[in-house]
């Protein structure tokens, strides 16, 4: 087959192969991290986990990528991008390790964020970085197929190294263990950045490059432009907006399974691993099937269409297989909303690559970076003020399934004024 004839090739590049290994070392690390985090504040039993602090848990995973991501490249375009790996890597062994202490010392929980934060900033830099430098490892004529195979192969080292985690923690029970096996990780990805040479990943050195300053405020102003641009672009703004919503509602519902598997469903910590595992590999799965059916589902509805259709269906099904706040139910109600969710989106970027001018899609690409991530946790702040402590909400419930239907509307009013949306 050709595809495998070309994948055969691409792995014969060595440079490839090593990027490949740090990426993939990396990814499996924030794997494991994240899980060690999510386990330390929702099921240690010192931790006495409330909405409210797997909210914060979400904030410190997510608003770095929201916060720093617009401007990452302007320092990456500085930075020689071979000690961007290292050095990151090293920083977040460091910080890594300092989580770990902080877990085994009960310290106060604004220093463990703090210290979990600053693993997960460095992140930023570090994703951006591989995507950067990969056109340096594989000519031209291969590097649409090396831009599938490199973050298709780091999500599933990241899925991995949360597997690895979950078993580390049922079968060791410590949740400094499993931050610890993450710092390793960290170690392992530094450690194998050293084979690459060092001046080839780049940037290239010019003289006409901006100060740094200077470089960061011009960033700014971009993003402010293409906000403008995206408000003339009422395709791409209106995809952006129903794709806001859907991620709220996925914010909201994932902060009341993570609570019902903690205080709901199971009498010990161990039973209530088991089932956030399962509803993550269920939800997982449902993003899986949302890539393999959307680009059909796509060609027979619409963008809009197929967009109204997932939207329709979680505003039907979500109420009806959560209302019970039971497992099974529930465990297909993540399939369902990892389908709709990962289905909307694909529509979505679909929607924005295509509407938004090339000069102006870097930008617009960066504040729906921001919306995706800032839309996430603001539906798990305001799950922590609505949500019991055993999780289990009518009201959040009902909530969702109202958002979910407006949206639903909405997005076939849009289509129905435009038939080719």
């Amino acid at each position: 087959m050709p595809v495998v004839r070309d994948l055969h090739t691409l792995l014969r590049f060595r440079n490839f192969r090593r990027l490949l290994t740090v990426r993939v070392l990396s990814q499996a690390a924030d794997g494991v991290y994240q899980v060690a985090l999510a386990a330390y504040v929702v099921f240690s039993p010192e931790s006495q986990a409330s909405p409210a602090a797997i909210a914060s848990a979400m904030a410190v995973l997510l608003l770095p990528y929201s916060l720093l991501g617009p401007f990452a490249g302007v320092l990456l375009d500085r930075w020689p991008r071979r000690q961007v790996f290292l050095y990151g890597n090293l920083l977040r062994a460091t910080f890594a390790c300092c989580t770990a202490l902080l877990v085994l010392g009960s310290a106060p929980d604004w220093l463990f964020y703090a210290s979990a934060l600053c693993v997960t900033a460095v992140n930023r830099f570090v994703l951006a970085g591989l995507s950067a430098a990969l056109p340096r490892v594989v000519d031209t004529d291969r590097l649409v197929l090396a831009n599938s195979l490199s973050p298709t192969a780091g999500t599933l080292a990241a899925t991995a190294g949360g597997g690895l985690a979950f078993a580390v923690r049922l079968l060791d029970g410590s949740d400094a263990a499993v931050v610890l096996l993450g710092a390793a990780l960290y170690l392992l990805s530094a450690l194998a950045s050293l084979r690459l040479p060092t001046g080839l990943l780049g940037p290239d050195r010019d003289g006409s490059r901006l100060q740094t300053k200077r470089a960061l405020a011009d960033t700014a102003r971009g993003l402010v432009a293409g906000l403008r641009h995206l408000a003339e672009r009422k395709e791409a703004a209106r995809a952006l907006a129903a794709m806001t919503v859907v991620r709220f509602c996925y914010g909201a519902l994932t902060v009341m399974v993570l609570t019902l598997c903690r205080y709901a469903w199971s009498d010990s910590e161990s039973d209530g691993l088991v089932l956030l595992g399962l509803a993550v590999g269920t939800s997982g799965a449902g993003f899986f099937v949302a890539a393999a059916v959307t680009p059909w589902a796509v060609g027979r509805f619409g963008r809009f269409g197929w967009m109204a259709v997932c939207a329709g269906a979680a505003a039907v099904l979500e109420p009806a297989l959560g209302l019970p706040f039971t497992p099974v139910p529930m465990l297909i109600a993540a399939f369902v909303l990892g389908l709709v969710t990962q289905g909307s989106k694909i529509a979505t970027d679909t929607a924005v690559q295509t509407a938004v001018d090339d000069s102006f899609r870097g930008r617009v690409f960066s504040l729906y970076d921001v919306l995706f991530n800032v839309a996430f946790v603001a539906a798990a702040a305001m799950s922590a003020l609505a949500l019991p402590a055993d999780g289990r909400s009518v009201a959040v419930v009902i909530t969702v399934a109202v958002l979910y239907g407006t949206v639903t509307v909405a997005l076939l009013r849009w289509r129905r004024a435009d038939p080719s949306l």
